[in-house]
């Protein structure tokens, strides 16, 4: 049986990269502004700005096997010349917007589902230049903790901490060739991310596979985490 499986965001970057891994055996729901890339894809498009629409949840299925939600932002600047309104936005669209989501359909979510949110390698490792996204997403990995032991055993919730990827979301950091080299050295697997890197581990995390985990923090991030190779 196809499972209904309901992502936030999903036009293009990572969300993209899940959807068009998940239509392929799922019915799937993209709750996102634009729809350009999923017209050809076997998806329902729910039009949606995380930042000012409530989801019409009555375009929703009443059972949700599994719930992604993929908005955020990458502002990485010295904290000097963070301003406090920075702070205030991303908290809005990496933690707030999810919580105002999770909300309104937890109710929906079924027996053995799953929920996959996303934070960053810099919660856990610091960072410089990366105060504003690294707070709010580590309210997310605290968010996501107590929601799992909330809900257990019904529903299962994950988050997968991913080092730099590369999406349109980080074009800024990746838009050479040396740019990429020298991010590229930064990781022990001497490589960026790429979007089939998160959404195979997002696959995983909605599926029965992972039956047993609730709770973690998944970092997928080439070895940055944890290994030291300088």
């Amino acid at each position: 049986m196809k499972k209904n499986i309901l992502l936030i965001g999903g036009s293009y970057g990572i969300g993209l990269a899940i959807v068009k891994e998940l239509e392929k055996e799922n019915n799937v729901y993209v709750a996102c502004r634009t729809n350009a890339e999923l017209v050809n894809l076997n998806v329902t498009h729910i039009p949606f700005d995380v930042l000012t629409d409530t989801l019409d949840t009555n375009l929703v299925p009443e059972q949700i096997n599994g719930f992604v939600f993929c908005p955020g932002s990458i502002n990485l600047k010295p904290f000097k010349m963070m301003s406090i309104d920075t702070f205030y936005k991303d908290m809005e669209i990496n933690f707030f917007s999810l919580t105002k989501v999770v909300h309104q359909i937890i109710e929906k979510m079924t027996d053995d589902s799953s929920m996959v949110f996303f934070s960053t390698v810099a919660v856990g490792k610091g960072m410089p230049f990366h105060t504003s996204v690294a707070a709010s997403k580590g309210a997310i990995e605290g968010f996501a903790k107590s929601i799992a032991a909330e809900f257990a055993p019904k529903m299962r919730c994950n988050v997968v901490a991913p080092s730099l990827i590369n999406t349109p979301l980080a074009k800024r950091l990746l838009s050479n060739d040396k740019k990429i080299e020298l991010m590229s050295k930064r990781h022990p697997l001497n490589r960026v991310g790429n979007v089939n890197d998160i959404a195979a581990i997002t696959l995983f995390l909605l599926s029965e596979k992972s039956s047993w985990m609730t709770g973690q923090i998944i970092n997928v991030d080439g070895g940055l985490s944890t290994l030291n190779i300088n």
